[in-house]
């Protein structure tokens, strides 16, 4: 019996468990997780529990399954649950991430190539479709293929035979296919941008992956979960946390739900000195300012920068290209607020595609760190 397994079995024991904020002796009270490397889905909230169910269900048949969820919601994670508790689980899970490949790069991702199929083809090459064979193909963000790779994604799908890149040789396939979208392919294929007919293949079954910021009752277990990770990987212990870092964790919204959780504390624990606990000090910024930019985000404010946000003066003068920056990044703050941490919205109204959005906040969290 799978680790994974076990967790999804103490998830009805566990999510009895009161969460206790008190700080008894060296370190805050909340509940163990009891959970495998990267297992998301730990946790007491209804929708955990919803999540649980769905998973349980569907695991067992061969049915495609669509799961939705913001950037950072475990859906790999939970792509490969469902394989390991799947008939197939003695065979591939192959995952592949469609969000930023080329249409020709595409078709040989998915299909492999032959030799000499195109400029840079030195060798023959398998694609995700063979490595996957008799497993399961997990294809993230699959909405961004482009419609001629679409069309050939469905041939492969109803005939269970593709052909690599440039090649002649029909090969047989049996894989199950999970995707993945933080876009309702529904609404993209009535825009014009997905096949109808492939999103039908597709949605035999779909599951939404809930935000943190509506897993309430699950973050104290996370943020103990992710502090004993993060412990054991570096091999040095902290005393727990603070009760203001808890009730911080509580007040935040997490645009970057479990993913930039997970990130939070391990920069915390690094941070913080070994025996004593981890205090505001080192969260980043955008997490201890977290109500300023919600103000600077209301209704009344739309512009960020007539927000009552107060920047730190410099020590001896100006620089200009930080003071820049930073009056960049509360704006990107602000209209996520607005968009309800919806990335493709804010990109939109901020007139840049989400790649540029990703970049930018991480290379301000790359200068805070």
């Amino acid at each position: 019996l799978s680790v994974v397994n076990k967790a999804i079995q103490s998830a009805a024991p566990f999510a009895a468990a009161p969460v206790d904020m008190a700080v008894s002796g060296s370190k805050p009270k909340a509940p163990k997780a009891n959970v495998a490397e990267g297992d998301f889905m730990i946790g007491k909230a209804s929708a955990t529990k919803s999540l649980y169910d769905q998973i349980n269900i569907v695991a067992g048949t061969n049915y495609s399954i669509i799961l939705y969820g913001e950037s950072g919601t475990g859906k790999e994670v939970i792509a490969k649950t469902i394989h390991d508790r799947s008939n197939r689980n003695g065979k591939p899970f192959v995952a592949m991430d469609c969000g930023t490949l080329s249409k020709e790069l595409a078709g040989s991702e998915l299909f492999g190539h032959v030799k000499g199929a195109f400029t840079g083809a030195l060798q023959d090459k398998e694609g995700h479709f063979e490595l996957a064979d008799g497993g399961t193909l997990f294809l993230d963000e699959v909405g961004n293929l482009s419609l001629d790779v679409q069309a050939t994604l469905l041939r492969v799908i109803q005939e269970r035979k593709f052909k690599r890149v440039g090649g002649n040789k029909e090969m047989n396939v049996d894989v199950r296919i999970i995707v993945a979208s933080n876009e309702n392919l529904q609404d993209a294929y009535r825009k014009g941008k997905f096949r109808e007919d492939l999103y039908h293949r597709f949605n035999e079954f779909s599951i939404n992956l809930p935000p943190l910021r509506q897993r309430q009752d699950d973050i104290l277990a996370f943020a103990e979960f992710f502090l004993e990770k993060t412990s054991s990987e570096l091999g040095k212990e902290v005393a727990g946390f603070e009760e203001s870092v808890l009730q911080t964790f509580l007040q935040y919204s997490w645009p970057g739900n479990l993913r930039e959780f997970r990130n939070v504390v391990r920069r915390a624990v690094l941070l913080t000195p070994p025996g004593e606990k981890i205090s505001a000090a080192s969260l980043p910024w955008e997490i201890t300012n977290a109500n300023s930019l919600a103000a600077a985000a209301g209704p009344e404010k739309p512009a960020a920068t007539t927000s009552p946000i107060s920047i730190p003066a410099p020590k001896k003068e100006l620089d200009l290209k930080d003071a820049a920056s930073r009056a960049e990044y509360e704006t990107i703050m602000a209209v996520l607020q607005q968009v309800n941490f919806n990335k493709k919205k804010a990109a939109e109204m901020l007139n840049i595609d989400r790649k540029t959005l990703y970049n930018k906040i991480k290379n301000f969290q790359d200068q805070e760190s």
